[in-house]
């Protein structure tokens, strides 16, 4: 059933080069001229973490599937925005990958934790397996939410990158929830009023490595993602302006969603087109040597990326940010509240600082998503977005 949906592979497409056009290409926070910095916007994409199809790699739990072709586009895509936060967490945003050149460790210690094998951080094993959790049988697709919630979860294991993982509900932004999510010395200040939220931070770190490793700094790296539906079977045109400024921050991860029977992973946009990575590309699994290196050019796509047009986007997605500092978070919080004055700029999501009083506890909110769809294969996306308020039309 699961293998009648599109599959296809995209290194048999000839791929478009860049538009010779005046508007600026943005990538994950940078911008670029297509006339003067090809070779720039060239090696940036490349140096992307770009997670495909594999086959061939060990059973996941043993018995099931040995590859993800025609099932695992999103669990990839979750792969890659996560990736972004770790080269971000270890590398910097400034990091260029280079074919050939003899890389540092830190980037192995990234791309280990994504390998094809039950014991990487967030492998597809890994997120399968939990994904059960979420409702998801191993070999279902998943929408973005899902593949967020899980992602959240296997970060609390992942004490090498101490991340803070907040997932906004309802299409808001709680300063205040991501604060003392991301300061864990300040458990304190307002345990009382949110008394659910304790569990999860300690659950979320080791506040004093954290503090040892880094010095003076008390909060933990951030990775923030909106789960968001922005219209009901097609986007609504009023948020393609927040969608690009979304491309223009710094804090910029990307965006996880795609077309109704392809997911895909977008990283920036030029005039009315999205910049993707595209995970339907089926290659053999690859195995680390006893150094722990890999072959690695697999994992980088070396031709111009995909583009498609911002209005064939389906309107479910996931929106990516990551904030190394508390500066970084303010700063984004700024950002986003400038936002909201710029005319035709449709909000896509609100940032308050407290939670509203008619919210549900934060932690029923974040762990457990309406796993309701399990049965509607008709469309890529499955329905699991139903649990989310409709913006406004």
């Amino acid at each position: 059933l699961f293998l009648a949906t599109l599959t296809y592979d995209t290194l048999r497409f000839e791929y478009e080069d860049f538009p010779e056009t005046k508007e600026p290409v943005w990538i994950l926070g940078r911008k670029y001229s297509v006339f003067t910095e090809k070779e720039e916007i060239l090696s940036d994409v490349t140096s992307r973490l770009w997670f495909t199809y594999r086959k061939n790699f060990p059973a996941i739990g043993g018995t099931g599937p040995t590859s993800d072709t025609g099932w695992g586009c999103m669990l990839r895509c979750g792969q890659m925005i996560f990736a972004q936060a770790l080269v971000c967490r270890h590398l910097g945003r400034d990091w260029r990958w280079i074919k050939g050149k003899r890389q540092a460790d830190n980037y192995f210690s990234v791309l280990n934790a994504f390998i094809d094998k039950k014991d990487s951080y967030y492998s597809i094993h890994q997120i399968a397996q939990m994904g059960v959790g979420e409702g998801k049988s191993i070999g279902q697709w998943y929408g973005p939410n899902t593949v967020a919630q899980v992602l959240k979860k296997l970060a609390t294991f992942d004490t090498w990158s101490n991340l803070a993982v907040h997932i906004a509900m309802d299409n808001t932004v709680v300063m205040e929830e991501i604060r003392r999510l991301c300061q864990p010395s300040s458990l304190g200040a307002g345990a009382a009023v949110f008394p659910g939220a304790e569990p999860e931070l300690l659950y979320n770190g080791h506040p004093e490595e954290a503090a040892g490793r880094d010095g003076l700094s008390l909060w933990k790296p951030l990775v923030l993602l909106i789960p968001l539906r922005l219209g009901l079977t097609e986007i609504n045109e009023a948020y393609i302006k927040t969608l690009k400024h979304c491309f223009m921050m710094p804090q910029s991860l990307g965006v996880i969603g795609g077309k109704p029977n392809s997911a895909h992973y977008f990283i920036g946009y030029v005039g009315e087109e999205l910049i993707y990575l595209d995970p339907h590309t089926t290659q053999p699994a690859v195995e680390p040597d006893e150094r722990g290196c890999l072959p690695d050019e697999s994992f980088h796509c070396q031709h111009p990326p995909c583009r498609m047009s911002i209005a064939e986007l389906d309107p479910s997605i996931a929106v990516g940010f990551f904030c190394n500092t508390e500066e970084d978070f303010n700063d984004w919080c700024q950002q986003i509240g400038k936002l909201s004055l710029v005319r035709g700029a449709l909000p896509m999501f609100e940032l308050v600082e407290r939670q509203p009083s008619h919210f549900s506890n934060p932690d029923v909110l974040n762990l457990t998503p309406d796993s309701s769809d399990a049965d509607r294969l008709e469309r890529f996306f499955d329905s699991e977005d139903e649990d989310f308020e409709i913006l406004s039309l």
